[in-house]
């Protein structure tokens, strides 16, 4: 008597879900590279528009000169502190920059061509108050 053998594989080594899952990957990849490439990366990543508060620290560390009476040693290391926050801060803001640009990539896939294009308005009519917001 004769056994039958089962030969079934899991799903993942099934040729048909690998190419269906290989297919979908290379498309994204596709339309991700296509939307860089045509102008979307320089939108979604705008230039920093304001100076970190603390613009390279000059006019903070002659205030802090004229009115602590530092001594030549303590405005030396607070304008080592300065340039750091400085750094820090541009840091941050890039990374602030990515998550915002990482958002409106998001919500632009999942809007409709005409969405996007109102969509793409209301971001530049609100931007003077996301700017101002992002500020505070």
């Amino acid at each position: 008597m004769m056994t039958a053998v089962s030969t079934a594989r899991p799903a993942w080594q099934n040729p048909r879900v690998v190419t269906t899952l290989m297919l979908v990957f290379l498309a994204g990849a596709a339309a991700g590279a296509l939307s860089m490439q045509f102008g979307l990366h320089s939108r979604l990543h705008r230039a920093m528009s304001t100076p970190p508060p603390v613009s390279g620290g000059a006019p903070l560390l002659e205030r802090l000169n004229a009115e602590l009476s530092l001594s030549r040693d303590q405005s030396q290391k607070i304008s080592a502190v300065l340039a750091d926050y400085k750094q820090y801060y541009r840091s941050l803001q890039d990374q602030l920059d990515d998550v915002r640009a990482t958002g409106r990539t998001q919500i632009l896939q999942i809007l409709n061509p005409d969405q996007r294009e109102r969509f793409e308005k209301l971001m530049t009519d609100l931007q003077p108050q996301l700017d101002e917001g992002a500020s505070k």
